[in-house]
């Protein structure tokens, strides 16, 4: 198992520039931070910035402190900790339910596009997800005398991670976690307390006005960060998230999903989970991150219930894994539509379906064998088979998809054709992803164009170009 999810994970995770508004920025942050030797204060072009706890900005630094090239020294350190978070989650499942089960449930998540799609990137979402994750696996299914304090201190990374969302998730874990309530509190306190401390003494009112009040209280009972969606938006995000194994949601309607107690515990944090995110504002696709390492476990216990034994089993499961595995011969439209959707989002782009006659017939025959092996009472071999599908599709997914958002996505592709031409160059209203990357790889910020100023960095039919 552990080869397969090394290869999905970090097969070539430079292959690409960095790309969205957050990766270049936090990146810079990071950097930055190696360079001046000031771990406390996170700065954006000299400058405190303060949206976010440092934990990423940390991983980016250690990245440039053992010299790792640029995007592998901000996106290796995410994928180390999401491929951590799938052993521990593994580990834990088939301890406390089955390794049939955690099988099911760890190839669900580490395959599924949104988790793979944040293990991949510099952002704080992986980070606190996992960590969350790992603190509550712990709070709950560790016996020693150590763990309520390892519980706490996973949830005081999941803090420095971002801020305090994981307090709000992590609440009803701490009202059931008898026993354990103090050493969880000490051991949240011990880890994120004193970079809290630090950074207000060493930026006074300005960092808590603008971490604490605009970025938590702000983001989420006010419209002013831009991020405004309708309440159903989280409903599709969900779903695209699971693919391609969205087919097993049918799963959720199941009583037997339901059968035990602990499953029945989870369903009702999910929801929990859910509807908060629901209930703010501000909502972006990663904000429900979180939630995915429950929801493929409560899929995998209901595929489990769906293939198990005599008056138990049910014809469901062959059919929802083999239409999951079908689903890969979407990845040729998806790869030739996201270039175009990151740019101008997802409600603005043309899907054109393109269809492969050998990605068909590949898709086919493993969906057939996908659901024979279920159909035959071998589950986790089902399973196995269809996350390995996964893991190919991946593969050909970044092959085909890469060159595209590199050239023309990411502004790594033009800074490495132009660098020599922008010296003294000035930005002349260069959308603000591309700005930042522009940051990033020039190690330094662009100025604004004045009337008449040249060279200018300018957008030319959705190209960067420089003009003299």
């Amino acid at each position: 198992m552990i080869v397969p999810l090394l290869i999905l994970y970090l097969l070539d995770l430079g292959g690409v520039g960095f790309i969205s508004t957050d990766e270049p920025r936090y990146a810079s942050i990071g950097r930055e931070m190696a360079r001046s030797g000031d771990w406390v204060t996170p700065r954006l072009d000299g400058a405190g910035w303060f949206e976010k706890p440092p934990l990423l900005y940390w991983m980016t630094a250690a990245g440039h402190v053992a010299r790792i090239p640029d995007e592998w020294a901000a996106r290796l350190p995410v994928a180390l900790l999401s491929l951590a978070f799938l052993l521990l989650f593994f580990y834990i499942i088939a301890r406390e339910l089955s390794p049939r089960t955690a099988i099911a449930a760890v190839t669900i998540l580490a395959t599924s596009a949104g988790w793979l799609a944040y293990s991949f990137g510099a952002l704080t979402d992986l980070p606190m997800s996992a960590l969350l994750g790992a603190a509550m696996l712990v709070a709950l299914f560790e016996k020693r005398k150590w763990s309520g304090f390892a519980a706490g201190a996973l949830l005081g990374l999941a803090v420095l991670a971002k801020a305090f969302v994981p307090l709000v998730l992590f609440a009803p874990v701490f009202l059931i976690a008898r026993g354990k309530r103090i050493a969880i509190a000490v051991g949240l306190i011990a880890v994120a307390l004193p970079w809290h401390v630090l950074c207000f003494v060493r930026n006074g009112h300005a960092f808590w006005d603008e971490y604490f009040w605009r970025q938590q209280f702000s983001r989420f009972f006010s419209p002013e960060r831009q991020h405004v969606q309708a309440w159903w938006f989280y409903i599709p995000v969900l779903l695209a998230g699971l693919f391609p194994w969205t087919p097993l949601v049918a799963l959720l309607g199941r009583r037997s999903t339901y059968a035990d107690i602990r499953m029945r515990v989870l369903g009702a944090w999910l929801i929990y989970g859910f509807a908060f995110f629901s209930a703010s504002q501000n909502k972006l696709a990663g904000y429900l991150l979180p939630l995915m390492p429950g929801l493929a476990l409560l899929l995998a216990v209901g595929l489990d219930q769906a293939s198990g034994e005599g008056k138990d089993k049910s014809k469901i499961a062959p059919w929802l894994l083999a239409a999951s595995t079908a689903l890969l011969i979407l990845l040729p439209t998806i790869a030739a539509a996201l270039p175009q959707a990151m740019l101008s989002g997802v409600g603005r782009t043309r899907f054109s379906l393109a269809l492969s006659p050998l990605f068909l017939l590949a898709a086919a025959i493993l969906a057939t064998a996908v659901w024979w092996l279920s159909w035959s009472g071998k589950p986790s071999l089902a399973m196995l088979v269809a996350g390995m599908a996964v893991v190919f599709g991946v593969a050909y997914f970044k092959g085909a998809a890469f060159p595209e958002l590199d050239d023309r996505v990411s502004v790594r592709g033009f800074w490495r054709t132009h660098n020599k031409d922008t010296a003294g160059a000035c930005n002349d209203n260069v959308r603000r992803d591309w700005e930042y990357g522009l940051n990033y790889y020039a190690g330094r910020p662009f100025h604004a164009c004045s009337e008449g100023e040249t060279p200018r960095i300018v957008v030319v039919d959705g190209r960067l170009t420089v003009v003299r």
